[in-house]
């Protein structure tokens, strides 16, 4: 860090310097999970309640209910930059305070600290992790018309033309697309699945500034009420009396596996001391690629998780994370993490290759499997957050069940690939038993089944939230 001397955020941001402390979880082996301490940070301890949001306040860019009219009003006499659905995903994600103290669409300097530092360094120098740009394109015509009305502010309309939010003390710069590609995703092959939905066609231009969102972002899709914000999730694990929050990411249906890192997750928690531990289940909402189960169905397979107790209600917050799915490995996981200090976890589980995916065009990885939890261990801004490594859990032949991998026995244990869960769910076949709730695995089989059914018999397009 110490090249990062000169780039501040253009709006100072009055925050509280970040601690450098907390524990970090790792060189996790199939029966314990070792603590490692880094002698340049200060001693580990063991805090109860929530973590503080990065900036030390969560950002709320919502109107308030008695301004709203007079907003929208304002709104339809600016010029008018219509967004696109993945633009609206991340007005969501910054009107609610995911990514504190961000305030607004980038403007440069913090889009640039973020491309080269995975990081933001605030006002009074303390540094908060930002490792993917949240920023707004807009084409030569847009420019032009905002130039020539030398307007400080636009109006952000949805497809319809309604206004969503009022920009302010814009500035705009260059989008060098081919750099923004190469630092986030470390390739530019062609087929990254977030690149060619919202890059590739996207403006020459970039605009930035705070936002004022005029009203809470809704979809009317039956699941808002999943859709709880930072401020509302601290608020739900205050409510139950939590001293200490375990946040789960996934964007896949949960199996036994799943279930079973997760409870033995609050089992530790428990023997090292805390009274409460609350598990955070957070699946992806936003953008996903084609071949992604689509949020509808997996919210319907974790209700029938809890349903059939294999997650407790109990000590279980089940919320959809709004942010879209960019692919990006260890650079997009470092946000992921973020966002959930933001929302108040200070556990974080993170599993093999994280937020990764195959290479579009190479047959392999497009990262390590191993990189993402490493470089959470050292992510400039995370100091604060405890990092729990996935113990690799597979199905004991033996037990009939998902255990956790016993290296002395690995004849015993079959590890079922996403691909050959896939493949059983659309050839409407079980798994074996133990490896998925029955509840569970129907509804995966009712989705291949209503893909089946379909004119086509493809798989749709990337679904939003």
């Amino acid at each position: 860090m110490a090249s990062m001397t000169s780039l501040y955020l253009k709006t100072p941001i009055h925050s509280t310097r970040l601690p450098n402390t907390h524990l970090k979880l790792s060189n996790v082996s199939p029966n314990s999970i070792s603590f490692t301490h880094n002698p340049t940070r200060n001693p580990t301890r063991i805090c109860c309640g929530l973590i503080e949001p990065d900036g030390g306040r969560l950002v709320d860019l919502v109107v308030p209910t008695s301004k709203r009219d007079v907003k929208k009003k304002e709104a339809m006499g600016l010029v008018q930059v219509k967004l696109s659905r993945i633009d609206m995903e991340w007005v969501h994600v910054l009107s609610e305070g995911w990514a504190s103290p961000i305030t607004g669409f980038m403007r440069e300097s913090e889009f640039l600290q973020t491309l080269h530092f995975n990081s933001l360094r605030l006002g009074d120098g303390s540094v908060v992790n930002m490792s993917v740009p949240i920023v707004l394109d807009i084409d030569d015509g847009q420019k032009d018309r905002i130039d020539a009305t030398g307007a400080t502010a636009v109006a952000l309309v949805d497809s319809e033309d309604n206004p969503v939010a009022i920009l302010n003390n814009i500035e705009i710069y260059k989008h060098n697309k081919e750099e923004r590609i190469a630092r986030t995703w470390g390739t530019t092959a062609p087929g990254l699945p977030y690149v060619e939905e919202a890059i590739t066609g996207a403006g020459d231009w970039l605009i930035g500034g705070d936002l004022e969102v005029i009203e809470p972002i809704k979809y009317h899709d039956g699941l808002d009420h999943y859709r709880l914000s930072p401020s509302q999730l601290r608020a739900e694990f205050e409510k139950r009396n939590a001293d200490a929050v375990f946040a789960f990411q996934l964007r896949n249906p949960v199996h036994n596996g799943h279930a079973l890192l997760m409870t033995d997750t609050r089992r530790r928690l428990l023997e090292m001391g805390y009274k409460n531990p609350v598990l955070l289940l957070h699946p992806l909402g936003g953008f996903t690629k084609a071949d992604d189960v689509p949020l509808s169905w997996r919210m319907k397979q974790h209700q029938k998780v809890l349903e059939d107790g294999v997650l407790d209600p109990e000590n279980t917050v089940v919320s959809i994370f709004p942010s879209p799915m960019h692919y990006a490995g260890p650079t997009e996981v470092q946000w992921h993490a973020k966002a959930r200090i933001n929302a108040g976890a200070n556990f974080y589980i993170v599993g093999r290759d994280p937020a990764g995916m195959s290479h579009p065009v190479e047959k392999r990885d497009l990262y390590n499997a191993d990189h993402g939890k490493k470089v959470l261990s050292m992510a400039p801004g995370l100091e604060r957050l405890n990092i729990l490594p996935f113990k690799v859990a597979a199905y004991d032949k033996t037990q009939q069940k998902m255990e956790f991998f016993d290296p002395s026995r690995p004849q015993d244990f079959l590890f079922i690939s996403g691909t050959k869960m896939r493949t059983l769910a659309k050839n409407r076949e079980n798994p074996p038993d133990g490896f998925m709730c029955p509840g569970g695995w129907e509804v995966l089989v009712e989705y291949y089944d209503s893909l089946a059914a379909s004119d086509s018999g493809r798989v749709p397009e990337p679904i939003a939230a």
